[in-house]
């Protein structure tokens, strides 16, 4: 896992829209191959439980630049 805290913050911004990217190049993917005739379940199976890592990943970012602050 990677220490977000001692990013800067247009890094993380950088990150964070690599990660978008990234994410909606899964959901492609996946809608492609789910269209096939005999679709791969497994590849897709696969694709879906990494696109899923990437959205974690995404929210993790999004809290280091977005903390909640309790006053």
């Amino acid at each position: 896992m990677i220490d977000y805290s001692t990013f800067t913050e247009e890094a993380l911004e950088a990150r964070l829209a690599e990660l978008r990217q990234d994410h909606a190049d899964l959901d492609a993917a996946i809608h492609a191959l789910a269209a096939t005739p005999v679709p791969d379940l497994i590849v897709i199976g696969r694709l879906k439980r990494k696109k899923l890592l990437i959205k974690d990943e995404i929210a993790r970012v999004e809290d280091v630049l977005n903390p909640d602050i309790i006053a």
